[in-house]
């Protein structure tokens, strides 16, 4: 049993003894660092059971039954009502021991019985390519499935792809009058970022006519009635009423971004278990729209569209249908959710949408409510911030974004060239170094983007992010890649480090170092629950960084492989290789390889 759960449990037991039956359970932590001790118990919850005795009188009662009754404190100090516990030698052993037998040590397995939570992420639009702030997006989603599913969650990874509407359609408009019937095979470009050109000359020449209007009259109505606003719109009319031209257009060029976007996810390690395709899902949700209408939950303005009054909540009036009938993303996610409710028995659904739609989110959770479905309170929007260059925002209609094929280039090169620079690839083969260079770049993009509170917006620095020191998924990768080196070393020369170690192999006494690494190392599962419970990867990434640094420092001020003797030196691989472990699956819980060499 993990000490802490042991500590927990004979505190709780000590108190029922001292105060009866009724006395509120006992909850520990790690003592504060300004403080000598190993857990803290407060004792202030306790005092109204003790016949009024002061706060250091319970506290020292408390610690005297333990060291009378527990192996597992040694000593004790009391400031004034918190009781600071330091624990035996053995206790730390034997944590160790129990990390070192545990198959997946900080998991949990799902059952049949277990939540089954839904995560959408991605959510692209099919008239561009992927891009930094998607990247973002991709791996919060991803790291949170893994980390739900290590808190033995059933989880369903899903997207939904925005496969129509007037964006889609001005890249479609614009590969028809300007595109020549050019391919990705004759541009040598990928299908998505062929697409994405043709969106950025749509409103090129959208801005080109936008300056032939007085300056003064460049007003959103006026723009939307330019001619090739006009065009773009009659062919979303098309695209709705079915037209055959129009719909193999669209599905010929649609496939083009798919393709492309497959080998960005693949290449960035992310992957779903069910897509939707909005040309699927506004259907269902104009049926509820109308639905809403007939009802007297929604209503029709004067020019034929159809909108939600959200007055009474606070709100404005949201449009769910264009005067022409044609629908909106609103409309599209009422949709979804009906067929996602349908399709799966799911007990939670989480959106990962940046913090622009924080509206939207709002507004579709009330929607959903007053169309009667009971799971509409309940949405979950996971609200992150955006991410920034040094030179501002991002823009896709200006094409002004940083490309997810261009960065993950970008960092894996960056990656491969200081890897030289610093002789950290000399003993590979090229091919080695290659493999490594993509491992080490991705991390770093990965750690970089995961390792801050999500809701915070994100200034992206690639060279930062490369760097082999401080808190970097590189340098959280080689410390991995030492301990691996350190492991195998061990193995050659047979020392049986995976076994139990017993204090009663040694009279050797745990430094301040080591017993720092077990209690961190012991932190693990606590941490894996609260980043499922908080939905945030950055609690998964900043433990690594503390769980590494800390075994930097032991490894700096201990021997391990000319340990003073043969016993201590299993304990210090031992300590070593539960450590690697541990990194390793808590960074597979942000999608991030580790390279067994570098």
């Amino acid at each position: 049993m993990h000490i802490q759960d042991q500590l927990t449990n004979t505190i709780g037991a000590i108190l029922q003894k001292l105060y009866g039956d009724s006395v509120p359970t006992a909850q520990i932590s790690r003592t504060k660092k300004e403080f000598e001790g190993d857990y803290t118990l407060v004792v202030f919850p306790y005092l109204k059971y003790s016949q009024k005795k002061n706060p250091e009188h319970v506290a020292q009662e408390i610690a005297e039954m333990l060291l009378q009754e527990s192996g597992l404190v040694k000593s004790y100090n009391v400031v004034k009502g918190f009781l600071n516990l330091s624990l035996t030698d053995e206790a730390f052993i034997q944590e160790t021991n129990h990390i070192s037998s545990s198959d997946n040590y900080g998991h949990k397995t799902e059952t049949e019985k277990s939540p089954l939570v839904m995560v959408e992420y991605s959510s692209p639009n099919t008239n561009k390519p992927l891009h930094l702030g998607h990247i973002r997006n991709n791996l919060l989603g991803y790291s949170l499935c893994k980390i739900l599913s290590a808190n033995g969650n059933r989880v369903v990874k899903t997207n939904i792809v925005n496969d129509r509407g007037i964006h889609i359609c001005k890249s479609m408009l614009a590969w028809k009058l300007w595109g020549n019937g050019e391919t990705p095979e004759q541009s040598g470009l990928k299908g998505d970022h062929l697409i994405g050109k043709y969106y950025v000359l749509f409103n090129t020449k959208l801005k080109e006519e936008t300056n032939t209007l007085p300056e003064n009259e460049r007003t959103p109505e006026n723009i939307d009635n330019l001619p090739l606003m006009q065009q773009a719109r009659e062919m979303l009319r098309k695209w709705e009423a079915g037209d055959k031209e129009t719909l193999e257009l669209w599905g010929m060029m649609n496939q083009w971004v798919y393709d492309g976007f497959d080998v960005t996810y693949k290449r960035l390690g992310v992957d779903f278990d069910k897509i939707y395709y909005e040309s699927d899902t506004y259907l269902v949700g104009k049926e509820e729209v109308l639905r809403g209408l007939d009802e007297g939950i929604f209503c029709r303005h004067e020019d034929g569209s159809v909108w939600a009054d959200l007055t009474d909540k606070g709100l404005d009036q949201k449009i769910l249908l264009r005067a022409d009938g044609t629908s909106v993303y609103m409309t599209q996610d009422i949709g979804t959710a009906k067929m996602r409710f349908n399709d799966f028995s799911i007990d939670k659904m989480i959106y990962v949408v940046g913090n622009e739609q924080n509206y939207h989110f709002q507004v579709l959770s009330l929607l959903l409510d007053a169309l009667g479905f009971k799971f509409g309170k309940d949405l979950v929007h996971f609200s992150y911030g955006m991410v920034e260059l040094p030179e501002g925002k991002m823009k896709s209609r200006e094409g002004t974004v940083v490309d997810a094929d261009d960065l993950m280039d970008e960092v894996i090169q960056t990656a491969y060239n200081t890897s030289k620079e610093l002789g950290k690839v000399k003993e590979l083969t090229e091919e080695e170094a290659l493999e490594v260079a993509r491992k080490v770049g991705l991390g770093a993009l990965k750690y970089f983007l995961l390792k801050v509170d999500p809701r915070k917006t994100l200034l992206y620095d690639t060279n930062e992010s490369i760097d082999f020191n401080g808190n970097t998924g590189p340098f959280l990768q080689y410390t991995y890649a030492r301990i691996r080196s350190i492991v195998r070393n061990a193995e050659a020369q047979g020392i049986d480090f995976k076994g139990v170690y017993t204090k009663a192999d040694s009279e050797y006494e745990l430094s301040d170092k080591e017993k720092t690494l077990v209690l961190r190392l012991a932190q693990y599962p606590e941490i894996v629950d609260a980043a499922g419970k908080e939905l945030s990867p950055a609690l998964i990434a900043n433990f690594t960084y503390d769980l590494a640094r800390e075994y930097n420092q032991f490894y700096h001020d201990h021997s391990i492989l000319n340990a003073p003797n043969e016993e201590v030196k299993r304990l210090r691989v031992k300590l070593s290789y539960i450590t690697s472990e541990t990194l390793r699956r808590a960074l597979d819980l942000l999608g991030i390889e580790v390279p067994e060499k570098m």
